[in-house]
């Protein structure tokens, strides 16, 4: 047997053998205890380690099933597994056994095999299914990263006042990606969602700890979003799934249906409007089940994303005549930090970006939608939605060279290329691919010319011959 570290009766090898780390992966905890007596591990030092009593350890050997999130986290912790071992937090051990092990990778997963397992168990959480259930977590991918240093310890209680700082950060730090995009604060949100997690393990009243549900579900809502932003897909999808559990133990169906809607934003930017699209409805059920129009309503608007995106016409429209109805009877000066976003501006920026899709895969017809639409919205977003306006920018340079207006095109693709410049954001770069595909098209003409090299040059895509 290899010796143990610190004190530990636990063999230090233990959490890397393939039979444990399968039965991690599915939080077969039962499992996990009876490897660990395999190894000379009592049953009087598990409960020790995990601060349950020993005849709780009994009868979790014996099959009862362990499925709050707080009492995994806590056997995690006491026992020493890499949280992300288990698809809880991903954590600097995590990262440092990962970046060592001297296994052979995985096979690498096709991006639309990841897509079906997350959409599997988003499904599975949204419809009522066991949050934790055997296959829950195995879509999970762990993003690779650099240790972060020693954690502070967590406090051993905790009251509303530490879960209101959970909340005031994620606000500040939402506020930052919307200014400069994600790559100002994804670390920053990281660190402070590895405190946050650790409050999992402190007791508290039951109202407490459903607000920190609710808190760290958003909190990791805007690490998979800044992680979207930076081009992290994997890791994106790895907390966007935490957040959904999360926001399932809080009861909190609005924030699910936020989640949800941010996930197939990641697909729509992958190229992937069908799943997009399933994502979007498993979002809205659950924003029917809150009776939040405004959640409601996002949800239409980026249905009617997918649509144009898959050049449905008909049913876009259709959708964003709904999403107009919803936003109309919403309230948006109560809404959620999450969902406040979603105002009249972004409205208006929605109904131009799904006309733009539309003029690009139906008719051209579209721009005289799109162009008024995202006029209001670049007039009317302030400097803190400088990436908003620079998608919106693109979008606008587009409509203009779908019109032949290519000198008014070219001048306003080069403003969404001069604040783009600005930002920390991979996604501004891609989203000007299909702005450098229209201006090629018009190479001969000397401003589109300069437009389309000079896109490429920000972007990286390669220019034409």
């Amino acid at each position: 047997m290899n010796t143990s570290s610190q004190g530990s009766p636990i063999p230090t090898d233990v959490w890397d053998q393939q039979e444990m780390r399968d039965a991690l992966a599915r939080r077969e905890i039962s499992s996990v205890y009876r490897l660990l007596r395999r190894h000379g591990v009592s049953q009087r030092q598990i409960a020790a380690l995990t601060g349950q009593s020993q005849s709780e350890v009994s009868e979790i050997l014996k099959g009862r099933q362990v499925m709050a999130y707080d009492v995994l986290t806590r056997i995690a912790v006491g026992l020493g597994v890499p949280r992300g071992y288990m698809g809880l937090a991903y954590d600097e051990t995590t990262a440092v056994r990962v970046a060592a092990s001297a296994d052979p990778p995985h096979p690498e997963e096709d991006e639309s095999v990841k897509r079906r397992k997350f959409l599997a168990h988003a499904a599975a959480v949204t419809v009522g299914a066991a949050v934790f259930g055997a296959d829950s977590g195995s879509w999970v991918s762990h993003p690779t990263q650099t240790p972060a240093p020693t954690q502070t310890p967590a406090p051993g209680r905790i009251g509303m006042t530490d879960v209101r700082q959970v909340e005031a950060a994620t606000r500040a730090l939402r506020a930052l990606d919307y200014q400069y995009g994600g790559g100002s604060c994804r670390d920053a949100v990281v660190a402070q969602l590895s405190w946050g997690q650790q409050m999992l393990g402190a007791s508290s009243t039951d109202v407490v700890r459903q607000r920190l549900y609710v808190a760290l579900a958003d909190l990791h809502n805007l690490a998979g979003w800044t992680s979207f932003d930076t081009g992290l897909m994997d890791s994106a999808r790895n907390h966007f799934g935490q957040a959904l559990d999360l926001a399932k133990q809080g009861e909190n169906e609005a924030l699910m249906a936020n989640i949800l809607y941010r996930m197939g934003r990641v697909y729509l930017h992958q190229n992937a409007p069908d799943d997009a699209l399933k994502v979007f409805q498993l979002g809205q059920l659950a924003a029917q089940n809150s009776g939040s129009e405004l959640a409601v309503g996002i949800l239409c608007a980026n249905e009617a994303w997918a649509y144009a995106k898959m050049g449905s016409d008909e049913q876009a429209l259709k959708l964003l005549g709904r999403a107009r109805d919803e936003f109309s009877r919403a309230n948006v000066a109560e809404a959620p930090a999450w969902a406040k976003f979603f105002n009249e501006i972004d409205l208006s920026s929605m109904i131009g970006t799904v006309h733009t899709e539309l003029a690009q895969t139906v008719d051209a017809k579209y721009t005289r939608t799109a162009i008024p639409a995202l006029s209001k919205a670049i007039n009317n977003f302030g400097d803190e939605y400088a990436r908003s306006r620079s998608f919106n920018l693109t979008s606008m340079a587009i409509n203009h060279l779908l019109e032949g207006d290519i000198d008014h095109g070219a001048k306003v693709g080069r403003q969404a290329v001069d604040l783009s410049e600005s930002l920390k954001s991979v996604r501004t770069k891609q989203r000007m691919e299909p702005l450098r595909q229209e201006a090629e098209k018009r190479r001969n003409n000397p401003e589109a010319r300069e437009l389309a090299d000079r896109v490429a040059r920000f972007t990286g895509a390669d220019t034409a011959a």
